[in-house]
């Protein structure tokens, strides 16, 4: 039971392994698909498809218990000891399965992350941006309002005539 659980624990690494390095580049997956395919039927270059990468689970389960078969049979003519094949090989393709699910979790939710995190950021730089306007308007000059009052009170005022001595001169009284 120890080993089983050891080799479920390392497969689920091993998956987040290959999803993570296949996320990163295809081109095992792109060697057999133009070894496989004619010219029409190849994958673009722009398609970052792989064996676990954005693929449907039916497949991801193919590639992946292919892939163990053949590791197995490898190790069965290498080390002819029988140690429960069977359940050890259950247990490294759920495994691996888990592990590349849980992967493709992380890898989305890293996204999302920095997405918001990039969003977050554009509304910090602005809020910074208008407390620097706000603290310029504070610093800057005064009003102009408050300037026109100063520019009043220290002016001496001169001596104007009352309204009386205005229309006298202007005759009508």
């Amino acid at each position: 039971m120890t080993l089983e659980l050891i080799i479920f624990i390392a497969s689920i690494v091993f998956g987040i392994i290959i999803y993570w390095r296949e996320s990163q580049t295809n081109r095992v997956y792109r060697f057999f698909n133009k070894l496989m395919n004619s010219k029409e039927l190849q994958m673009k270059t722009t398609d970052k498809k792989g064996f676990v990468y954005e693929q449907n689970f039916l497949l991801r389960l193919v590639f992946i218990v292919s892939f163990f078969l053949i590791g197995i049979l490898i190790t069965r003519f290498l080390i002819p000891i029988d140690l429960a094949t069977i359940s050890l090989f259950a247990s490294m393709i759920f495994g691996t399965l888990v592990g590349t699910y849980l992967a493709g979790i992380i890898f989305k939710s890293s996204a999302i992350i920095d997405e918001q995190s990039d969003s977050l950021e554009d509304k910090f730089n602005d809020v910074v941006e208008k407390g620097k306007d706000f603290i310029e308007d504070l610093k800057g000059e005064e009003p102009v309002a408050i300037k026109k009052a100063q520019e009043e009170i220290e002016k001496p005022k001169v001596e104007e005539k009352s309204a009386r001595e205005r229309l006298k001169d202007k005759g009508l009284l």
